[in-house]
């Protein structure tokens, strides 16, 4: 679907009491976010962030030139319907807009919980604590976000795969495929848990699908360090037999 481009045409004023219906499961709902001077200083990159993290698998969240309104940001509008959304500028009212637009399963406490649990596994595997990281990330699986959750099993398939535990990095990268088929990470998550157990041919699919899946991720240094390290071994195994 072509996407819209943003103009203060398409603000319209919404309230959690005058919302179009939810969008179908079929459309490509896009929530964009005004980065421009003034919404910036109100805090719209934080709620980039936020919003980013929390939204269900499939919804994107990108950002944006001025939607209008400058002064009530940071502004956010809805693609398809144009739904629009002001003072945008904290964790709390991004997750309220969660809620808003995608149903009563959407507990705006709970995605910021996990968010915030997630965030924190981050920084653990940044310092080499990567058990404690899959600890935070085991939490914020149980709390059962209505967004975000493919991300969790990614980053939880990281911490497991640098523990040692390749089948369980396999397991977590292929439910995040599961929640996100579009999510290009989980594949490569599980062509690094294929290549940790020395299954080639899997670990190839894995790298492929997730290249077709984004193709731009062919320029990446670091998908690039995968394709080396995946010729490197069967180079060895092909020298070998």
């Amino acid at each position: 679907m072509a996407l819209l481009k943003c103009s203060a045409g398409v603000i319209a004023a919404a309230t959690n009491n005058n919302l179009p219906p939810p969008p179908a499961a079929s459309e490509r709902v896009e929530i964009r976010i005004c980065v421009n001077r003034t919404c910036r200083r109100q805090g719209s990159l934080d709620a980039l962030e936020t919003l980013s993290g929390i939204a269900p698998a499939g919804v994107s969240v990108t950002s944006c030139g001025c939607l209008g309104r400058c002064g009530s940001g940071p502004n956010l509008v809805v693609l398809p319907g144009g739904a629009a959304f002001s003072h945008c500028g904290t964790a709390a009212r991004a997750a309220q807009v969660v809620e808003a637009l995608f149903g009563r399963d959407s507990d705006p406490g709970v995605n910021l919980e996990a968010l915030a649990l997630r965030r924190k596994a981050e920084a653990e595997v940044e310092s080499g604590r990567v058990s404690e990281a899959e600890a935070f990330l085991s939490q914020a699986i149980e709390l059962k976000p209505s967004g975000g959750l493919h991300f969790i099993y990614k980053c939880r398939s990281v911490a497991r795969l640098k523990m040692g535990d390749a089948s369980g990095a396999l397991e977590d990268a292929t439910e995040a495929s599961r929640i996100a088929p579009d999510y290009p990470q989980a594949y490569l998550c599980q062509g690094d848990a294929y290549l940790a157990m020395e299954e080639w041919g899997a670990a190839e699919e894995a790298y492929s699908r997730a290249l077709l899946v984004d193709p731009s991720i062919r320029r990446s240094k670091s998908f690039k360090s995968r394709v080396a390290k995946l010729e490197e071994k069967l180079a060895t195994v092909n020298t070998s037999s």
